[in-house]
């Protein structure tokens, strides 16, 4: 049976839905310019597990859970589902680790810099251009032999851990749910002020992440595959999507009444345009390195894909440092320690990539 949202058509089809989708979940409760962004849930559920104590950005956020086994459940119907893992665990790993970080100094995934210039953020543009920028640079590496190695079959209980632990976690939330009374939520942690608190209703957002884990599973979208296949293919297969996904959210939040165009006073960003672009550098780089932007490595998980799962539990190291150590942006600005971060990053993944090369 051919799979239709593989097609161009089809994946315009999945853009559009998921920008439909993000916008509804701002207006049902998630935080502005926010509906979905991968990076950040990613470190509202960090906090949420307590790896990191910063009380404005703590939630188990649903839709995360669901990206993943939404993917499962499409790989295992559509017999996708495959038990493999790679080569080199802990560059991916660091890869992860530093995409977060650039991620959090910027303030989104790649997902929410379309989202939020959907919103009318201008500042996410200079975010875009700097993910633009840093995919360009590891398409330099690509072309120059760069290689983690090839994946190679394993056992299927590898390929069922991280689907596993994300039903652990959607289990741990349904007992542990959050009341009034934020000491008495049982052993997770809830925001209650700030982004963190800002939540589209349980079931509304884990249905949605379902929806979209599936959707994206079969059509393969990824944001950053999308700039990247343009520099080294000059195809547009992959970018169609992410555009209709910024249209449709931007169509969306016109009818919903939350588009605020400008710069200044925009929800959850800041207006250090050289940081924005550089935090941006830093995340296209490694998800370029990692063959994947953050919700791909999701949905890779999701389908048995041990390396994607490595990558993503570097992304919530990563939160847990950037949270911890003063590297994460906040409405003020990027940190001095931020910054710091920032070059670590830049010379460790250009390490990998001169270093990771077969001789061509």
């Amino acid at each position: 049976m051919k799979n239709v949202l593989s097609t161009k058509k089809g994946i315009i089809g999945v853009g559009a839905i998921i920008g439909v989708l993000a916008s509804l979940l701002q207006f049902w409760g998630n935080p502005a310019n926010m509906g979905i962004c991968v990076a950040c849930f990613v470190r509202d559920i960090t906090g949420a597990l307590g790896l990191h104590r910063a009380g404005v950005v703590q939630y188990m956020r649903p839709e995360i859970i669901g990206f993943v086994l939404g993917s499962f459940i499409a790989a295992y119907a559509f017999k996708e589902f495959k038990s493999r893992l790679g080569s080199a665990p802990i560059v991916r790993f660091i890869l992860g680790f530093f995409a977060m970080i650039g991620a959090l100094i910027f303030l989104g995934c790649p997902w929410r810099a379309i989202l939020r210039l959907a919103g009318g953020d201008l500042n996410s543009i200079f975010g875009l251009l700097g993910l633009t920028g840093g995919i360009w640079i590891g398409t330099i590496f690509l072309e120059k032999g760069y290689n983690l190695g090839s994946s190679h079959k394993t056992y299927t209980s590898v390929a069922l851990i991280f689907p596993i632990i994300m039903l652990g976690m959607l289990i741990i939330m349904l007992f542990n749910p959050a009341v009034a009374d934020e000491s008495k939520s049982g052993v997770l942690f809830y925001s209650i002020e700030g982004p963190g608190s800002m939540r589209a209703p349980l079931l509304i957002s884990l249905g949605i992440g379902l929806v979209i884990g599936v959707l994206a599973q079969r059509s393969r979208f990824c944001t950053m595959g999308a700039i990247r296949d343009l520099i080294l293919f000059k195809q547009t297969h992959l970018l169609v999507g992410s555009v209709s996904m910024a249209i449709t959210a931007f169509v969306m939040n016109l009818i919903l009444g939350q588009f605020n165009p400008g710069f200044a006073n925009q929800p959850v960003a800041h207006t250090m345009h050289i940081w924005n672009f550089g935090g941006m550098v830093l995340a296209g780089l490694a998800f370029t390195l990692a063959g994947g932007c953050p919700g791909r490595q999701l949905f890779l998980s999701g389908e048995g894909d041990g390396d994607a799962a490595v990558f993503v539990i570097g992304m919530v190291v990563g939160a847990g440092f950037a949270h911890n150590f003063g590297l994460a942006s906040s409405g003020a600005g990027a940190t001095a320690a931020g910054i710091t971060a920032l070059y670590i990053g830049l010379l460790s993944c250009g390490l990998i990539g001169f270093t990771m090369k077969e001789n061509m």
